[in-house]
């Protein structure tokens, strides 16, 4: 049977895809449909069609999955966030272990066998909502001209008018709207990135978890607000105030922060504390921290790297750590180590640390980092890893007895895998938000030496399709 554009379909969704699209078929044709879950029997209608697939819209849902539930956000389906909130959590932490595994196999070309054996049960959340400690909302207006902010309609630039996103904090939605009732107050005009003309572009709101501490940046196309003390005025307000600046970008880009701030008002940075927790209080779902660990407490600037999920975060370094087996006799190497957030765990617990980040701001930070807590044995190295490290291996003949990678989403430059491989560590960790690029860079090692030994998700963006990854590597 051929398929057209606007034919309506009966479809029973029996996967979900990558991006969290419903997977059906029609006389043995695939279909792609958002917002379509696992066990859903629905209606839709055809908007594409290739080769071997089409796309089509969901329009009803006939008969729904046992796995679909009433989902927070009102805009959910509109939004390009949450992509599947329909789906109960149990069955999203289901979809992501399979989206891993599934990936280990095809592109790593590991053993189902083996993928099972070595694979832990992936870290959830007790409360999978209001787990960001940050948010960028930009600054627009609806066709009437009226201030609006919230989020963009998925693979648009398109504003859903929303301050109170269910992921973020509570705090999100009394500062913004204070900024927009500003904003109509004084005639503030918002950012047009058709005409690249408007003031305000965007508004950031950090939050440290453990100390309450709150930032507030606003990203302007010009140097200074009007009436900015009256704006000040009503933010100090809010509890756990911190730090008020501006961020100047007239750069006509999607790049949302320029490279200059300026503090307002408080300190430049809020703080924040992480700590390392006991595997058993993660597997077991009692927080506990280790009796010996007083935390690790960190400057957060309006352009500082610092997770998302600080909850998920302590997790997640946590099995690092464990994966790293450090004794206090070991030399690591952390590349793209960021702030220094893991070299600094694992610079407690290891003889030497040695961190490699590309972004300038990143490594004062993460040397800040060290020297606020007392850490005298991290050191760290500006550049990209694929270029330092092979010129320290080649010039200083460097060592490592671990070597952890928590690389962008591309994952790892060859050359860097190469220096990997030659360097010998006796284990390596892992750490990816991209499984589908970690299988790919798992096969190159494990082609040169190493053995894949443990593999576990952490699920630092709840209700996305999005997933880290941490696994342990040893050499033959």
């Amino acid at each position: 049977m051929e398929f057209q554009k606007d034919d309506i379909i009966t479809l029973k969704i029996d996967d979900m895809g990558m991006d969290g699209e419903g997977i059906g078929k029609s006389s043995g044709f695939t279909f792609f449909v958002k917002d379509a879950v696992i066990g859903d029997q629905i209606e839709a209608k055809v908007m594409k069609v290739k080769k071997g697939y089409a796309y089509a819209r969901l329009t009803k849902i006939l008969v729904p999955s046992i796995d679909r539930i009433d989902p927070k956000c009102p805009y959910h389906r509109q939004c390009g966030g949450c992509q599947i909130q329909a789906l109960d959590y149990k069955a999203q932490q289901l979809f992501k272990e399979r989206k891993i595994k599934s990936n280990l196999r095809r592109i790593g070309a590991f053993s189902q066998e083996l993928i099972e054996q070595i694979t832990e049960p992936i870290i959830g959340m007790e409360e999978p909502f209001f787990y960001r400690n940050k948010a960028q909302f930009p600054i627009g207006a609806d066709k009437n001209g009226n201030v609006i902010t919230g989020f963009y309609v998925g693979r648009t630039h398109t504003i859903i008018p929303n301050t109170d996103c269910a992921l973020g904090v509570k705090e999100n939605k009394t500062i913004l709207e204070m900024i927009l009732n500003y904003m109509k107050r004084y005639q503030v005009t918002a950012y047009s990135e058709k005409e690249g003309r408007g003031l305000v572009r965007h508004v950031l709101i950090r939050k440290g978890f453990a100390t309450g501490e709150l930032m507030v940046c606003i990203v302007l196309n010009g140097d200074k607000l009007p009436q900015m003390d009256k704006l000040v005025a009503e933010l100090i307000k809010v509890k756990g105030m911190t730090s008020i600046s501006i961020n100047i970008n007239r750069d006509r880009t999607n790049v949302i922060m320029g490279k200059v701030c300026h503090t307002l008002w408080g300190r430049d940075t809020i703080t924040d504390v992480l700590h390392v927790r006991s595997i058993e209080s993660i597997n077991s779902g009692k927080d506990t921290y280790y009796a010996d660990d007083s935390g690790i407490t960190f400057a957060i600037s309006p352009l500082s790297f610092y997770q998302v999920n600080p909850i998920q975060t302590e997790k997640l370094y946590s099995l690092a750590l464990e994966y790293a087996e450090l004794t206090g006799i070991e030399t690591v190497w952390d590349l793209y180590c960021g702030i220094g957030t893991i070299s600094l765990f694992m610079a407690k617990r290891a003889k030497q640390v040695y961190g490699i980040e590309i972004i300038e701001q990143a490594v004062k930070d993460a040397r800040a980092n060290a020297e606020r807590n007392g850490i005298k044995n991290a050191r760290f190295y500006m550049g990209k890893a694929e270029e330092v490290l092979p010129k320290l291996y080649r010039e200083d003949g460097i060592y490592a007895d671990v070597i952890c990678v928590d690389p962008p989403r591309k994952g790892c430059d060859a050359a860097c895998l190469e220096t990997i491989v030659k360097m010998a560590p006796k284990r390596i960790v892992y750490i990816s938000c991209d499984s589908a690029t970690l299988a790919r860079d798992l096969k190159y090692l494990c082609a040169n030496g190493y053995v894949l030994r443990r593999v576990r998700g952490a699920d630092m963006f709840c209700n996305t399709v999005h997933c880290e990854v941490c696994v342990q590597l040893c050499r033959k």
